[in-house]
C-alpha cells in the first residue's frame, strides 16, 4: 500500500484526508493517507524516517519553510514563494512544490476572474507570498501589500521580485482602503477575521474578492461581499484547488474534482 500523509502542528482538524482519500478511492488506488504531527524542527527526521512506500507529503504550518530547505530539487514558484506545501518522492529524494499557487489561481479563476493589472493583498504573511506569485500567473502586474507595519514585509516584496510583480508597501493605518479596493481589479485578504471586522465594508467594493479564511464563517469580509453582491472566493476554494495538483503530484492521474468537492461538502456538513 502507498502512503501519504499531512504533516503540520496542530493537524488533529485538517481536512486533507478527507479530500485525498476520497479522490484515491474514486481513482481505484488502495492508497491510505493521513495526519502526522510534526513541528517545523521536526521536518527532516520525519521525513527521512518514512519507507518507500510514502509517496508524497501535504506541508502545512509551520513545515513550509522546513520542507523547501529539506527537498533535494524544487520547483521555481516553491522558491519564488519561498516555501512548500508540497513533497515528492522521486528516485533521487523528495521534490518540492507550492500547489498554494495552484490554490489561489484556481479559487479566483473558479469565481470569474479572468485578469486585470492591479490587485490589494492585506497581509504579508505566508500565505500573502503565495498570494503574489498567484497573481503574477493571473496576470496582476502592480499589487498594493496593505499591512499594520511595513517593516514585516520584507520577505512578501521579496517573493514580489522574484516573480515579476511590482508591489508598494502602505501602512493600513495611513491608507484609504475602500478607494484603494474600488480602483483594484482583485483584492485578497490573508488576516484573519477578526482583524477585518473594521475593514469588511471597504474590502466589499473590490470587484473580486478572496478571503482565504474559512473558520468561523461567515467571515466579516464573506458577509460584506454578499451584501454588496461581489464576487467571493474562499479559503475552502483555495483548499480544494490546491488538493487537486497534490494529487495530481502524487498520483500522476487527473484529479476527480467533482467527487472531492462532494467530500468536502459533505465532511463540513457533517462537523457543523
Amino acid at each position: 500500500m502507498h502512503k501519504a500523509a499531512v504533516i503540520g502542528s496542530p493537524i488533529t482538524h485538517s481536512l486533507s484526508p478527507v479530500l485525498h482519500n476520497a479522490a484515491y478511492t474514486a481513482l481505484g488506488l488502495d492508497w491510505e493517507y493521513t495526519r502526522l504531527e510534526c513541528t517545523e524542527a521536526e521536518v527532516e527526521s520525519l521525513v527521512s524516517s518514512l519507507g518507500p512506500e510514502w509517496v508524497g507529503l501535504s506541508c502545512t504550518m509551520p513545515t513550509k519553510r522546513a520542507a523547501l530547505a529539506f527537498a533535494s530539487s524544487v520547483t521555481p514558484r516553491a522558491t519564488a514563494v519561498g516555501a512548500a506545501n508540497t513533497l515528492v518522492r522521486t528516485d533521487s529524494g523528495w521534490h518540492a512544490d507550492c500547489t498554494d499557487v495552484d490554490g489561489v489561481v484556481g479559487a479566483l479563476r473558479e469565481k470569474g476572474f479572468s485578469g486585470g493589472s492591479r490587485g490589494v493583498v492585506i497581509g504579508a504573511g505566508g500565505t500573502a507570498t503565495a498570494v503574489l506569485a498567484g497573481f503574477a500567473e493571473l496576470g496582476v502586474s502592480k499589487v498594493s501589500l496593505v499591512v499594520r507595519e511595513p517593516s514585516r514585509a520584507q520577505e512578501a516584496v521579496a517573493t514580489a521580485e522574484r516573480v515579476g510583480v511590482s508591489v508598494e508597501v502602505l501602512r493600513l493605518s495611513s491608507v484609504d482602503l475602500g478607494a484603494l479596493a474600488a480602483a483594484s481589479d482583485v483584492l485578497v485578504s490573508t488576516v484573519p477575521a477578526e482583524a477585518t471586522v473594521a475593514l469588511a465594508e471597504d474590502v466589499a467594493r473590490a470587484p473580486y474578492v478572496l478571503d482565504v479564511i474559512y473558520h468561523p464563517w461567515p467571515t466579516p469580509v464573506a458577509t460584506a461581499v454578499e451584501q454588496a453582491g461581489t464576487r467571493l472566493a474562499t479559503g475552502l476554494d483555495m483548499l480544494l484547488h490546491q488538493a487537486f495538483g497534490q494529487v495530481e503530484q502524487f498520483t500522476g492521474k487527473p484529479a476527480p474534482q467533482d467527487v472531492m468537492r462532494a467530500a468536502l461538502a459533505a465532511e463540513l456538513a457533517a462537523r457543523s
